[in-house]
């Protein structure tokens, strides 16, 4: 672990930063799944935190870190795994590291998902990589005498994630896909009703696309069941610096907030997020948010 400053907003005593050796870097489907050695994080992690990574090298240009959810954790071994997609330079750059190739991680940050005391069931939905979060979280809840679904959704087979691993960390999976090509066709909306009537969940967690988090809300509102939702915004730096992530949240008494998600999130409560915010990959600040600015203002 360095011996670096740790950024504004993040504690040295929750918080590790290091420079972490590739242990392995594999294919997985449209993705790429990393290994890295990280035992400060490794030993501080809790399921639905993140790490961020610095991208391109000592002399790029890309100055802001990429944000990834840690998908598994070893705290023997001291390894800390995460599932990218090469969407831009940065995150191309990430799937391209080999073997002792060296990424420089701040870590874990966010707040966790919320654990039950123990029994009854959870229904975990996932979207494309979004995923990755959710296996460890299946295995600390069975742990916990808790009975797992899990559903996992994409737009076609390739861009699912974990359907093997899902049906060994769980009790029952089902998989959806938007053209048929694995699974039930349609979204993990469509099927989710009835995984929540045959299992009873009390508890969802998802991560994944905005719209989807938004659709499994309603849905688990519907079955009587709390949605914990992992929001997937774009953190440009991961430490509640650069406000690209603020997003609208009710708080306790009632009242929109904007909020970052990189500190007060990814994990919020699904029925305290203000969707209708949401639209055409944009958020907007409600008129009734605190702080919002008023017609005829100045």
């Amino acid at each position: 672990m360095s011996g670096a400053a740790y950024p504004v907003g993040v504690s040295a005593r929750d918080v590790a930063h290091e420079r972490a050796p590739v242990r392995s870097s594999e294919p997985a489907g449209a993705y790429q799944h990393l290994v890295v050695a990280a035992p400060a994080i490794a030993a501080l992690a809790r399921p639905g935190q993140f790490v961020a990574a610095t991208v391109g090298g000592a002399t790029s240009g890309m100055l802001l870190r990429r944000s990834f959810s840690i998908h598994a954790v070893d705290p023997d071994a001291g390894t800390v795994e995460v599932v990218v997609a090469a969407h831009a330079a940065g995150t191309t750059w990430i799937t391209e590291r080999r073997i002792d190739d060296v990424l420089d991680l701040v870590g874990p940050l966010g707040q966790a998902f919320p654990l039950p005391d123990g029994g009854g069931a959870a229904v975990l939905v996932g979207g494309g990589y979004g995923s990755a979060p959710l296996f460890w979280l299946a295995q600390v809840l069975r742990q916990r005498g808790v009975h797992v679904e899990i559903v996992l959704g994409a737009a076609s087979a390739d861009r699912l994630f974990g359907v093997a691993l899902a049906a060994e960390v769980a009790d029952a999976v089902d998989v959806t896909t938007d053209d048929g090509s694995a699974g039930t066709r349609g979204w993990v909306s469509d099927v989710l009703p009835e995984v929540l009537a045959r299992s009873g969940a009390t508890d969802v967690y998802a991560c994944g696309p905005m719209a989807m988090l938004r659709a499994v809300t309603e849905a688990a509102s519907a079955a009587g069941a709390a949605a914990h939702v992992a929001v997937e915004e774009a953190m440009a730096c991961g430490v509640g610096v650069c406000m690209t992530c603020v997003m609208p949240v009710i708080g306790a008494d009632g009242r929109t907030r904007m909020v970052r998600a990189c500190l007060d999130g990814p994990v919020f409560d699904g029925d305290r997020v203000r969707w209708d915010a949401f639209g055409d990959g944009l958020c907007r600040v409600p008129d009734d948010a605190v702080g919002a600015p008023q017609a005829g203002g100045h």
